[in-house]
C-alpha cells in the first residue's frame, strides 16, 4: 500500500530533478529515497522516473501519479489542519439530544454564542420527550451529548449541572393560589393533567405521588410538559411540570411543592475526552440553570 511519504518523495524528485535535492528537503537520506520510489515502482507495475547521469527524468506515468500524489497530499494537510480546529473547538460538528423543555430555558443561550463565535462548528439538536429516549440515541452513536434530566439509567459519563424546581400549576382562580406552597396530599382531590406513557414524566410523577402516598385522578394525558401548563391554567384540571416547561410569564397559578420538589439536571456524555463536546458542557457548567423567580 502506498504511503504519504511515499507520494511526497515522487512529488519532491519532480519538484527539484534530482534525489540528492529530494531527499535533503525531505530530510531523509539518498537511500531511503531511493527505496521508497522503487517500491512505487514495484505497486503500480511501471517506472515513474528515468535515472540519468544529470539527476532524473519524470516519465508520463511518474507525471500523472504526482498529479494525483498532490492532490491526495494536500487533502492529507486539510484533515490534519481541520483535526486541529476540531481539537482548538473550533471546527466541527456536535450532535446534540435535548428534552424539549430545556431547549430554550438552558440551551439557547449556548447555542447562540456558539452560533456568532464559533460559526465552523455545525450545531445538530434533536428534541425529545424523554430522557430515557435519548439514551437510545446516545448508545446506538447517533448523538454526541444528551441534556435533560436524569434517565432511569445508563452507563456513559453523567455531568450535574444542578437542580430545577418541580412545581404545581393550576388555573388563576383556583384555591392555590391562596397558598404560598402546595402540600402534595392536596393533590389528591383535584383532577389531573397527567403525561402519556411515552415521556418519562409519566413514570416519574407517579412514583413520586408513590412516595407521598396520593393517588392521583388522571382526567387526560399528553406528551408535552409546556401543553399540560396551558391546560392546566386553562382549567382543566392542575398538573406538576418543571419549571423549564413554563414561559417567560407562565399563565394561571404556580405554586412550589410542600416539602419542596427538585431534579437533577445533567449532560449524558459518551465520549468525555471529546474537546468539542468539552468545552460546550464548560459554556452551560460557566452559565448556570435559570433562576426561577418564584410563585405567579
Amino acid at each position: 500500500m502506498t504511503t504519504l511519504r511515499t507520494l511526497e518523495c515522487l512529488v519532491g524528485l519532480v519538484d527539484h530533478g534530482s534525489v540528492s535535492a529530494a531527499a535533503a528537503s525531505l530530510h531523509m537520506s539518498q537511500p531511503a529515497l531511493s527505496h521508497q520510489i522503487s517500491s512505487l515502482e514495484k505497486e503500480i507495475g511501471a517506472a515513474v522516473v528515468e535515472r540519468l547521469w544529470r539527476g532524473v527524468r519524470v516519465t508520463a506515468a511518474g507525471r500523472a501519479t504526482a498529479k494525483e500524489a498532490r492532490v491526495a497530499l494536500r487533502a492529507a494537510d486539510q484533515a490534519v489542519d481541520l483535526g486541529r480546529r476540531v481539537g482548538r473547538a473550533g471546527a466541527g460538528c456536535i450532535r446534540i439530544a435535548c428534552v424539549e423543555t430545556m431547549t430554550t430555558w438552558l440551551l439557547l443561550p449556548v447555542l447562540r454564542r456558539w452560533r456568532s463565535r464559533r460559526p465552523d462548528v455545525q450545531l445538530n439538536l434533536s428534541e425529545f420527550t424523554s430522557a430515557d429516549a435519548m439514551i437510545e440515541v446516545i448508545e446506538s452513536g447517533r448523538s454526541d451529548l444528551a441534556i435533560g434530566p436524569r434517565p432511569s439509567r445508563t452507563d456513559a459519563h453523567v455531568e450535574v449541572f444542578g437542580k430545577e424546581d418541580v412545581v404545581v400549576v393550576a388555573a388563576a382562580g383556583h384555591s392555590f393560589a391562596g397558598l404560598a406552597s402546595v402540600p402534595f396530599d392536596a393533590l389528591a382531590a383535584e383532577p389531573f393533567v397527567h403525561y402519556d406513557p411515552a415521556n418519562g414524566l409519566a413514570i416519574w410523577v407517579d412514583e413520586l405521588a408513590a412516595q407521598h402516598q396520593v393517588v392521583l385522578s388522571p382526567v387526560l394525558r399528553t406528551r408535552s410538559p409546556r401543553t399540560a401548563a396551558q391546560l392546566a391554567a386553562a382549567g382543566m384540571g392542575i398538573t406538576i411540570v418543571p419549571v423549564s416547561a413554563l414561559s417567560a410569564r407562565p399563565a394561571g397559578t404556580v405554586r412550589r411543592l410542600r416539602p419542596t420538589v427538585k431534579r437533577d439536571v445533567v449532560a449524558i456524555v459518551p465520549a468525555p475526552s471529546d474537546t468539542l463536546v468539552r468545552q460546550f458542557v464548560a459554556d452551560i457548567h460557566s452559565r448556570g440553570l435559570p433562576i426561577w423567580g418564584g410563585p405567579t
